[in-house]
């Protein structure tokens, strides 16, 4: 999470760098640990890896978790629960970490990437209802992309920086077109929509607790799910496959995704302060929001009012023309003066990795691209460290939008 441009291979950073993001550990995650390697209970199975699945279930609402070694591998999982097969094509985000769109690819199956509506840069669920409904063919059976003639398996909304999609019209379309539905929630635990947890609106949400996420076991991931069949069968490939643990017989293929004991202990440690982590950055969002509110060409995120966002990553839009500075020339500056800050990913429908043939066009995420700008917003970021941020960001655009006035 530091820029190699700043700091020399293994170096720590200077006392007064600003980091972007940072794991927060408060709680009982040197207790629990510790415990593991007492009791010699440190590999994929043990009693931890059993509460941390039992509590990531009751805060989400789901009836089954079942953890992973990461969130990818949740999502991997998770398309070939709902049935996605090689050939099939997945509607995805094309604003999001490039995760979700190589899961997809690791089936087979195809991305049909999805713009982000320009409010709250989520998926736009008019853009999802307007391809399936005008821009493929559906027999009663199936569902087929006039572009590619492929299947339309699954839709793969992401919700992303924290906030919520608006999911209701994604799950009424999918419905009707009988599509499984799966949310990548991966940025989004401690986020609800319409008062209800994401993760639990698909036929399966998946989590990340990558360093970076608003609660971290290093790495980590979680598949939520209300299907009883559909958690068997996802314990069974995040296993191998085992059909015979004693003769080791395995009747199809499996994998090794299964989260250890000794970072399901410290999800468990985590699991503990969530609420407290997720009142910390919402107030870290209140202050940015009230100090930027002003500065000309600085567009703050929004809140929907059916949605309360985990503020897991504080991103604005900077337009260069109004503010005087471009996201690219501010994140030089701010990293001149220790502050790291990061774009958002490149669009994925313009990701040499993947093929959009098959896709709409995706104009919004492409300006969001080229304006957004992530800022720190660590859980145990304080109020005096926060200020520094904001005196830097206000200055800048300040002094340039100043220096555009009179020139």
């Amino acid at each position: 999470m530091i820029s190699k441009e700043k700091l020399a291979p293994g170096a720590p950073p200077p006392a007064d760098f600003i980091p972007l993001i940072v794991p927060e550990i408060r709680g009982n995650e040197w207790k629990y640990v510790k415990d593991c390697l007492d009791t010699n209970w440190v590999s994929s199975v043990g009693s931890y890896v059993d509460q941390f699945e039992k509590m990531t279930a009751e805060y989400v609402g789901a009836k089954h978790a079942i953890a992973t070694v990461n969130g990818t591998s949740a999502l991997h999982i998770a398309m070939l629960l709902a049935g996605v097969k090689a050939e099939d094509e997945v509607l995805v985000s094309t604003l999001t970490f490039i995760a979700p769109v190589n899961a997809v690819r690791y089936i087979g199956a195809w991305p049909v990437f999805v713009d982000a509506e320009q409010q709250y840069l989520q998926i736009d669920p008019a853009a999802v209802v307007d391809f399936l409904e005008n821009n493929c063919a559906w027999d009663g059976y199936e569902l087929r992309n006039h572009r590619s003639g492929r299947r339309v398996a699954a839709v793969l909304p992401v919700h992303i920086l924290g906030h919520p999609v608006d999911l209701d019209p994604i799950m009424a379309v999918a419905a009707k077109y009988a599509l499984p539905v799966i949310e990548d929630a991966t940025e989004g635990l401690g986020a609800r929509y319409r008062g209800k947890s994401l993760g639990s609106f698909g036929s399966a949400g998946c989590f990340s607790f990558n360093g970076n996420k608003i609660i971290t076991t290093g790495g980590g991931g979680m598949l939520v799910t209300d299907d009883a069949a559909w958690a068997a069968r996802a314990r069974y490939l995040t296993t191998q496959a085992k059909d015979d643990p004693i003769e080791y017989v395995h009747n199809t293929v499996g994998y090794n995704y299964r989260l250890t004991n000794m970072l399901a202990a410290m999800g468990c440690a985590q699991m503990e302060q969530l609420d407290s982590y997720v009142g910390a950055k919402r107030e870290i969002a209140r202050r940015y929001g009230e100090s930027f509110a002003s500065l000309p060409g600085i567009q703050i995120p929004k809140e929907a009012e059916w949605a309360f966002s985990s503020c897991w990553m504080y991103t604005v839009l900077i337009d260069q023309a109004e503010a005087g500075i471009g996201s690219r020339e501010l994140l030089r500056e701010l990293g001149i003066r220790k502050i790291q800050s990061r774009p958002l990913w490149q669009p994925m429908h313009l990701s040499p990795a993947h093929d959009a043939s098959a896709s709409p066009a995706c104009p919004n995420a492409e300006v969001v691209h080229g304006q957004a700008l992530s800022l720190p917003c660590s859980v145990g970021l304080s109020p005096s460290v926060q200020d520094k941020v904001i005196e830097a960001v206000s200055s800048l655009v300040a002094k340039q939008n100043l220096s555009v006035r009179t020139s």
